[in-house]
């Protein structure tokens, strides 16, 4: 059976466009559009990978990662952030967020600015799911 990719993204057309790289892939496709659809998904079918945009209306993705990355029965999932923000920008929100918590939360398993190479991001995709 192929694995699972979960793809959060609020604009269409990434969404579009990410189903259509993971398919080509060999991977399942699901999808969601917010960060609370996000969570509710990989509750009821746990992806073998998540796709995630930072910049989200609603819950958003900043507020997601964390709170995948502290439900600890969604911590395990790896999680790949596909965003306009800046890595850097990303890691230095994480540095200030471990700061005011006990437990620090972890750098996400990949990174990819948009707009996304295809290549990059199926080898990425590849690189993450080799590793888990």
């Amino acid at each position: 059976m192929s694995r699972t990719v979960l793809i959060v993204d609020d604009e269409l057309d990434m969404r579009i466009f990410l189903t259509t790289l993971v398919k080509m892939g060999g991977y399942r496709a699901l999808t969601a559009r917010e960060g609370g659809e996000a969570v509710e998904t990989a509750r009821k079918t746990p992806p073998d990978l998540m796709i995630l945009d930072i910049m989200m209306p609603g819950e958003g993705g900043v507020r997601t990662y964390r709170n995948l990355r502290t439900d600890p029965a969604l911590s395990d999932i790896p999680v790949m952030v596909l965003s306009a923000v800046s890595e850097k920008s990303f890691q230095h929100y994480l540095t200030m967020l471990n700061v005011r918590l006990d437990e620090n939360i972890p750098d996400p398993d990949g990174y990819v600015e948009k707009p996304p190479e295809p290549e990059a991001v199926l080898a990425l995709i590849r690189d993450i799911l080799s590793r888990h």
